[in-house]
């Protein structure tokens, strides 16, 4: 019998370990000189981590890779670590008792199985989280982090896409929805279905008007963002807290120079964002992303402890 690597697993040469290094080294130094600490995080996780409120979305939930922790009586599901986030704000949780400010980044593997064997399982990535500041301030100096280690890469021609988790949760709210179809659909927008929110909006006709204009806005338009918000504080004042916070995070990006897309309906991420969504793209490819997740930590027993954070792809950054 052929010996084989793994299906979906890959092999690294000397030469594409030179690019790696490169990639992780450039990251490394970029998020040192913000004043962020490194973390390491082990590869296996328990699986209830993944599985409380909140986390993953049912899609990726699907796709870990989780077996029996057997210690010859009994056993504790275990899973490969799936994603980034939640390994650190659980190392965040056991390490910092009193809450508090931190700035922690990382370099690490993530493994979601794939049913086509030539797409890749284990995926590398660098990210960092901010915990502790909740304000678009935060959020602003992430974006700005992503976007500078890029740059110091090379990458220059760098798309930045914006979406808001809370706004999302808000629309559905107004359409009628039981919690069950909100939290499913909700689910779908994360994995990617951009026309899920448009298409429940024209079941409720009374606030399509409003919701396919803010549904289809894209381009660089905080002014759009801001008319939208007049017509829905006639409409829709409980979704304003949303509009606002989206619009102050826009607000400093603005001052920074940092040009951006808002694409409202295309909020792919993960179910535990509650505010800004950030993705990042060169040409049809996606190298990073991010996003705000205060409800994370409160739900590990961490405390009322607001975060946010980001990673980069660095498979996808070795190209």
């Amino acid at each position: 019998m052929k010996i084989q690597r793994c299906k979906g697993m890959r092999d690294l040469s000397p030469t594409e370990m030179e690019a790696f290094r490169r990639v992780e080294g450039i990251c490394h130094d970029c998020c040192a000189a913000w004043g962020y600490r490194e973390v390491r995080t082990p590869t296996i996780e328990y699986l209830y981590l993944f599985t409380s409120a909140g986390t993953l979305t049912p899609g990726r939930l699907g796709k870990v890779y989780s077996f029996l922790d057997w210690d010859g009586w009994s056993g504790e599901r275990v899973v490969l670590r799936p994603d980034g986030t939640i390994p650190v704000a659980r190392y965040y949780t056991e390490n910092f008792p009193g809450g508090g400010l931190a700035r922690l980044f990382y370099a690490t593997s993530v493994f979601v199985f794939e049913e086509d064997a030539a797409k890749t399982r284990e995926r590398w990535q660098c990210g960092a989280e901010l915990i502790g500041p909740g304000s678009a301030l935060a959020d602003a100096e992430l974006i700005s982090l992503a976007l500078e280690a890029l740059a110091r890469l090379g990458l220059d021609k760098v798309e930045l896409q914006l979406s808001h988790a809370g706004l999302i949760k808000a629309l559905l709210a107004k359409l009628g929805l039981n919690p069950e179809e909100q939290a499913r659909m909700f689910d779908e927008i994360l994995d990617g279905n951009t026309e899920t929110l448009a298409r429940a909006s024209r079941k409720s006709p009374d606030l399509e008007n409003v919701l396919v204009p803010l549904l289809s806005l894209k381009g660089q338009s905080p002014g759009f963002l801001r008319n939208q918000r007049a017509v829905l504080a006639r409409s829709s004042p409980d979704v304003l807290p949303c509009v606002d916070s989206f619009l102050d995070t826009v607000s400093r990006l603005d001052d920074l120079g940092i040009k951006y897309q808002i694409n409202v309906a295309s909020g792919a991420g993960f179910e535990y964002y509650t505010g800004i969504i950030f993705q990042m793209f060169i040409g049809r490819e996606k190298v990073g992303g991010g996003g705000r997740y205060d409800a994370l930590i409160p739900s590990m027993g961490g405390g009322d402890v607001p975060a946010s954070g980001f990673a980069l792809y660095t498979d996808r950054l070795v190209k």
